[in-house]
């Protein structure tokens, strides 16, 4: 029998107090299993703004990393916003880490039901009288959750941080045109179909990783959004980030954004890659940032972060 869903926020043990950080464990429960994230909260007197941050594609947890890479981005947002006067939230997303429970099979995953928990994060927050305001972080595939899932009055600003302009199909076709032509030739066919609604049948071997078939009906749900659509819902600030050493965003992307929505303001970081981190051009070093947990957010970023949030 299908469980009832629950949407309740149980504040865990606090685990640290560091820095005047107190950092709780939180659960949301849905009916597939609890989704688990940290809450951090400066100690300072009075109503604060509290910040949601939303992780990228992949098995990405709260803390910006995945199976294979350690590089602890969003952990250090968190703790950059908090030292700064911001609470935060981040999570792991459902059926990674801690949230393993509320994973489901690949076949039965869309892309709607990301937006969904983000938006009963947003619901439970905004029922916490400890918090004024909720701002928005989205980071990647989390721009597009994070705008999504902000078109609510219960938001009042919006941060993009190396959120992409375009529909995901296009991106795809973009990434896969650096490959050997065979296949951007085999893959666009796929992805057609895949833009349509149609599901394909037969993948060749060499494309099963990325279109097999348990994974097409989440790619369908996912490509039918379009960043600049989505963007230009939103009625209140916004804020695009972007770095220039970015090796899967580029500052095109960030200027696509901006065009969409009078309300949006653009900053650009020099040297910035997709984690966040200081990096050089060349993809090989600049990959190896990726693992590197110890190396410091860009300088400047938490700044220009927390100057947006700040301003009335």
């Amino acid at each position: 029998m299908k469980k009832t869903l629950l949407t309740t926020l149980i504040f865990g043990l606090v685990i640290s107090n560091i820095f005047g950080q107190t950092e709780t464990i939180v659960k949301l429960e849905t009916s597939s299993g609890n989704i688990e994230g940290t809450l951090l909260i400066p100690e300072i007197e009075g109503k604060i703004t509290i910040a949601l941050i939303i992780a990228g594609s992949g098995p990405t947890d709260r803390d910006g990393n995945n199976p294979i890479m350690k590089n602890n981005s969003l952990k250090m947002l968190a703790s950059g916003l908090a030292e700064k006067g911001i609470a935060t939230l981040r999570y792991d997303k459902r059926g990674i880490g801690k949230s393993l429970s509320a994973g489901m099979k690949e076949i039965d995953l869309r892309f709607e039901f990301y937006v969904e928990d983000a938006r009963k994060w947003i619901d439970l927050l905004s029922k916490d009288n400890r918090f004024d305001e909720i701002i928005v972080i989205g980071h990647s595939e989390g721009s597009l959750i994070g705008m999504i899932a902000s078109q609510t009055e219960k938001v009042n600003k919006f941060v993009s941080l190396a959120g992409v302009g375009e529909p995901a199909g296009e991106i795809i076709r973009q990434q896969l045109a650096a490959q050997p032509p065979i296949v951007l030739e085999q893959s666009l066919p796929i992805i057609e179909s895949l833009e349509k609604g149609e599901t394909v049948d037969t993948v060749p071997p060499m494309l099963s990783a990325l279109f097999r078939p348990s994974v097409q009906p989440y790619i369908i749900s996912w490509f039918k959004y379009n960043p600049q659509e989505e963007l230009a819902k939103l009625d209140k600030p916004i804020l695009i980030v972007q770095g220039t050493t970015d090796i899967q965003v580029t500052v095109d992307e960030a200027e696509k954004l901006m065009k969409t929505n009078p309300n949006a303001e653009k900053q650009i970081i020099e040297g910035m890659n997709h984690i966040l981190k200081d990096a050089v051009e060349d993809r090989n070093e600049n990959i190896l940032t990726y693992s590197q947990p110890d190396l410091p957010l860009k300088i400047g970023l938490i700044e220009t972060i927390v100057e947006f949030i700040n301003r009335k």
